[in-house]
């Protein structure tokens, strides 16, 4: 049986396909073979960080001392644990107050229990933020005469 016209013509376009790729293939092949050297295709990195294609100079090499390599998370500064603030309200038939952070100005909760003496409404005090379930409370809070 005889092919059609049509399908003669899509077997030709697959031989002329081929033909293409394979042209392709041997100019790639062909091409000049210096400008494929390995140090065309190695890339570096400067001083500040940027991609180029020139080696890095040994004269502007800064040597670093391993000790002042950070690795991990910052370190956290010790904060100063005994603070200034004072008495915004308390109240002694309930037993609680508030006291306002001189640094801060922060309001933090105080019981009456972390009282080393009574206290009032402006009395200045020192004590010490201690973390608990619904914030920071004032503990070892001490009387500044």
């Amino acid at each position: 049986m005889a092919e059609s016209y049509s399908k003669k013509e899509k077997t030709k376009q697959k031989a002329q396909k081929k033909q293409e790729k394979i042209r392709k293939i041997m100019e790639r092949r062909n091409a000049d073979p210096a400008s494929k050297s390995l140090d065309d295709m190695l890339a570096y990195v400067d001083e500040d960080g940027n991609l180029t294609d020139q080696p890095p100079v040994a004269t502007k090499r800064k040597e670093i001392n391993p000790d002042d390599i950070l690795l991990g998370a910052t370190p956290i500064a010790p904060e100063d644990t005994v603070r200034k603030g004072t008495v915004l309200f308390y109240d002694d038939t309930k037993g609680y107050g508030f006291i306002t952070d001189a640094k801060t100005g922060e309001k933090l909760f105080v019981h009456g229990s972390a009282l080393s003496s009574p206290v009032k409404d402006r009395d200045q005090v020192t004590f010490e933020r201690e973390k608990s379930e619904k914030g920071f409370r004032a503990v070892s809070v001490n009387k500044v005469s």
